[in-house]
Formats: structure tokens, sequence, C-alpha cells
């Protein structure tokens, strides 16, 4: 009998409340979704392993099996986020030859990012974690891969050193997140794509003043 044939429902039990053996990635995949909304929701510290195996519908047993406790669920919640971020803004770079479109892709990732209903952000840039080294480590990487990306393109493009160009960089990526999470906290008033594209247009300004590799100033 399979599972939709035996009235399972989406959190891995069935309809007369014994829980479904899932395959292991897919039970992982479950819990993480259900931390990420307990943690969103309460913050690492507020949070309990009981929230958590209450929210994802299994016994603390099975949460233990997956996660021996409270932050290694978040820390791998934190993997995920920050390397799929990291990825993003290297792909923004990758995708276009055109300059301006490429700090345009940066500006959408950090938006996109925050303004996601999973509110997966709080997890990174608002975490009552932030001392953790573990969890510093890890959004410290993320913050230092992309600006790594958005650095070798610069510096492939312009000439310029690389401490010159990282600075840039960095520059970029604090304007990108500072103004899209003022822009959330002050609840959308604009489009999305319109404070993406003001964004991009401060930003731009000051970059393209930086001579492309084998033109004159």
């Amino acid at each position: 009998m399979t599972a939709a044939t035996s009235g399972a429902n989406p959190n891995g039990s069935t309809a007369t409340g014994r829980p479904t053996r899932l395959p292991r990635s897919a039970r992982r995949k479950q819990l993480l979704a259900a931390a990420q909304d307990v943690f969103v929701a309460q913050g690492y510290h507020s949070a309990a392993m009981d929230d958590i195996a209450e929210r994802a519908g299994v016994s603390k047993p099975v949460l233990y099996q997956h996660f021996p406790g409270k932050l290694e669920l978040y820390l791998a919640l934190l993997d995920t986020h920050c390397d799929a971020f990291a990825e993003r803004i290297r792909s923004a770079m990758a995708a276009t030859t055109d300059n301006k479109e490429r700090v345009r892709g940066a500006m959408r990732a950090y938006f996109d990012f925050v303004s996601h209903e999973s509110e997966a952000y709080r997890l990174v840039f608002e975490s009552d974690l932030r001392n953790d080294p573990a969890v510093a480590e890890r959004v410290d990487r993320m913050e230092r891969l992309s600006v790594e990306a958005i650095t070798e393109t610069i510096m492939s493009d312009t000439g310029v050193s690389r401490a010159r160009a990282e600075v840039l960089a960095a520059g970029l990526c604090g304007a990108a997140q500072v103004s899209a999470r003022w822009w959330l906290a002050g609840g959308r008033v604009i489009a999305q794509d319109e404070a993406e594209q003001l964004i991009t247009t401060l930003s731009w300004r000051g970059i393209s003043s930086f001579p492309l590799s084998g033109t004159e100033h």
C-alpha cells in the first residue's frame, strides 16, 4: 500500500497517526523546513526541539535520529541558505557580460532573499545566535564568497588591484543588504523592481566611473 492510498499527510504520518517511513533525504528536508518555521517565528533561544518535532509531525526520537541537537539543525539551515545565496551572486556575475546587468543581478539577489515568504534571511542577518563562532563562520563565509565573486568580475573588467576591487565589491554588497532590509522593514512602500533599480542606478553611477581594461579613463 502506498502513502497516497494509506492516507499519508505531508508531515509523513498516516490518517491513523502512525508515521510513515520517508527516505532519509526527504525526512531531513521535512525536518529542516519545520525547524526554519520555528526558528523564524521564535528565534533560536526560544525555540525548542519539542516545538520543531511537533511542527514536523514526528516524535522527538525521529528528530534526534537526524540531528543531535538544536544547534546542528540551525547550522544545517545556515549552510543551505548561505551556500545558495553565494551561488546566486556567482550566477549573477556569470549570467551576462553587461556590467550594469551584473550589478542589477546582485541587487536582485539581496532583495529576493529578504522578501522571500520563508523569511530565511532572518536566520542569516538577524540571528540571536550571531555571536556563536560556528554561526558567525557561516555568515562570514557567505559574505566573503559574495564579495569574492564580485571582486573577480571587477578585477577582470577594470584591471584595478585586488585590494581595491574587494573594497568596491564589499561596498556593493553592503549597499544591497542594508537597502533591501530597509525597504522590507519600511513595508515595501515601493515595488521591489523599482527599489532594485534605484539601488542599481546609485551603485552603477559609482562603479561605472572605473574604466574597462584596455580603455582610456
